[in-house]
């Protein structure tokens, strides 16, 4: 027979695998506001792909954490967590000190349409439709394409609409632009 502390909250049905539950949750989640405390703000953007996994890999492994009943996996479902932040911080650290590094692993922000017409190469590499930029214009209030100065594919995957008279071309410094394929 194993210690009691293994198998975590021997309480009887329904009660054990309720309270297990909760209680395990409630400590994985603590467990990643701490992290991202001492990460920092940077824990849960999405600037990044890795960012966005990062987010998605602890929401996972807090679930994992929330679902053990043995002291073993959960702790090493807390470790993982810990690993992903861990994992995350090195990367940002490096990005910020290799320029080379930052631009292998980052995408790049690509223009999907400038001064109302639609860059049909820059949305066929992107794979994004004409329908999806035509969602995010409404959704941006444009009630007209010659409103539209650009519209980015930001790093993030979001599309963002620029509009107005005083449109500052420096909004554009990074972003790729994709050229036409030549026939052929």
């Amino acid at each position: 027979m194993s210690p009691r502390w293994i198998n975590m909250f021997d309480l009887p049905e329904p009660y054990g695998p309720v309270v297990r539950g909760l209680v395990l949750t409630a400590g994985a989640v603590l467990w990643t506001v701490l992290l991202a405390r001492l990460v920092g703000l940077r824990a849960f953007s999405k600037m990044t792909a890795f960012d966005f996994v990062t987010t998605i890999a602890t929401g996972s492994l807090i679930a994992t954490a929330g679902t053990h009943s043995q002291l073993a996996g959960y702790v090493q479902a807390l470790a993982a967590i810990a690993g992903v932040f861990l994992v995350q911080w090195l990367l940002a650290k490096a990005r910020l000190s290799s320029d080379a590094f930052q631009s292998l692993i980052r995408n790049k922000p690509v223009l999907l349409m400038k001064d109302g017409e639609f860059i049909d190469d820059a949305m066929a590499a992107t794979r994004v439709s004409r329908s999806s930029v035509m969602e995010k214009l409404r959704a941006a209030n444009v009630s007209g394409t010659s409103e539209v100065k650009a519209v980015v594919l930001e790093t993030t995957g979001n599309i963002s609409v620029m509009q107005g008279e005083d449109f500052d071309e420096c909004l554009l410094d990074g972003v790729e632009r994709v050229e036409p394929q030549k026939p052929g």
